[in-house]
């Protein structure tokens, strides 16, 4: 059972292979997701409420899977929603409307929320278990399957169509899984100090201050995932749109974010070790907000590309702090909240920038993440001492 150091690091690695499943999926659809536009036919404002139903099944099921894993335990939770992410990823390349796109996207998104919460719930407890702030490495797995996917995108973008590549992503997904998912129910949660094995973690009832300080760090999250929504939703079609970019290049951007984040939450665990979880998303914020009025404005598509890295080292270690921090304070409950408000920001941002790149434009739509990413500096700061 965990506890011992050996077992510890077997549920490690397992945890990661999955967060980087998660984000190899994910990256592999979005890069495809000018294809799917052209394929529906939708203009930017139908795109952008098609999209909706990404974060819309998401939000939806985060606070189910919260109780499922209370109930259930975090580690069956965590298998069936990765077979049925593989399973309904898919489903977009096979659809021709933007209604039907959206309606599919609500089950993938069901998928998706689900399975962040309940592998996230079982790395919290792996990280009090450890006594170290390892939280950043598991989404820098994320962050690597997502460069290797929305690499692989580009690759393929060419050559090989919507269809077969998502039932490729289907495969591998179904295979990582009958390979991981069975290790991972071998293993028992991780026991946080202080709390004995056989004590099952229940539900936590939280006082009105706990509840407040959740809410906050759910906001950080709700900063960033629409900063992290929004660069995967429309950064590839901003550089292709407005940039003349080739398909394969724009679908580089999203790789060129992808690879700053992984390689700054890599270093995340040494970064909190020595500024701590304040000067870390205070410095993160204000970095992500430059790099994407750079990304966003940028005339030439070098330059929004290295505005696209700068954004995905600042945003990098927000969200894994932030979940991290709701997680310690109130369990599964506290990392469904947390990432229902950060799913929240991803809610908010297809339509809101589908509408305003329709108002106005789409690198002016794209100048809102830089001021979230202020915002969730701006709140770091003011709860430097919870």
């Amino acid at each position: 059972m965990p506890g011992r150091p050996a077992d510890l690091s077997r549920l490690r690695a397992v945890l990661t292979t999955f967060f980087a499943l998660d984000g190899f999926i994910f990256a592999g659809w979005v890069v495809r997701i000018p294809a799917v536009k052209e394929q529906t036919h939708a203009s930017a404002t139908e795109l952008g409420l098609a999209l909706l139903g990404v974060s819309a099944g998401a939000v939806i099921t985060m606070t189910l899977t919260g109780r499922l894993c209370r109930h259930y335990g975090s580690h069956p939770v965590t298998v069936v929603c990765a077979v049925l992410l593989s399973l309904s990823v898919a489903l977009p390349p096979l659809t021709h409307s933007a209604s039907t796109l959206g309606a599919v996207l609500l089950l993938f998104g069901a998928a998706y929320g689900g399975v962040n919460v309940a592998f996230n719930s079982a790395a919290v407890d792996l990280v009090a278990a450890l006594r170290r702030p390892v939280m950043p490495s598991f989404h820098a797995a994320f962050s690597l399957g997502g460069m290797v996917g929305a690499g692989l995108g580009g690759l393929v973008a060419g050559a090989v169509s919507p269809t077969r590549h998502l039932l490729g992503l289907t495969a591998v997904g179904l295979l990582v899984t009958a390979v991981a998912g069975p290790a991972l129910l071998r293993l028992e949660p991780a026991a946080p100090p202080g709390r004995p094995r056989e004590e099952k973690p229940g539900p936590r009832r939280p006082d009105a201050r706990t509840r407040g300080l959740v809410t906050v760090f759910g906001l950080i999250a709700l900063c960033t995932a629409y900063g992290e929504g929004a660069m995967a939703d429309w950064g590839a079609l901003h550089l292709e749109e407005d940039l003349r970019a080739h398909p394969g290049l724009a679908a580089a951007g999203y790789s060129c974010f992808a690879l700053t984040m992984t390689l700054g939450r890599l270093s995340g665990t040494a970064l909190l070790e020595r500024l701590g979880r304040t000067r870390t998303v205070v410095a993160g914020g204000a970095l992500a907000a430059a790099g994407m009025l750079l990304g966003s404005l940028a005339p030439t598509l070098w330059a929004a590309l290295l505005g696209y890295a700068v954004t995905g080292l600042g945003l990098a270690n927000l969200f894994p702090v932030a979940v991290e921090r709701a997680g310690a304070l109130a369990g599964p409950s506290g990392v469904a909240t947390a990432s229902t408000l950060g799913y929240g920001g991803m809610l908010l941002g297809p339509p809101a920038i589908g509408f305003m790149a329709d108002g106005i434009s789409l690198p002016a739509a794209l100048t809102s993440v830089a001021v979230l990413a202020a915002v969730a500096a701006a709140i770091g700061a003011a709860t430097r001492r919870a």
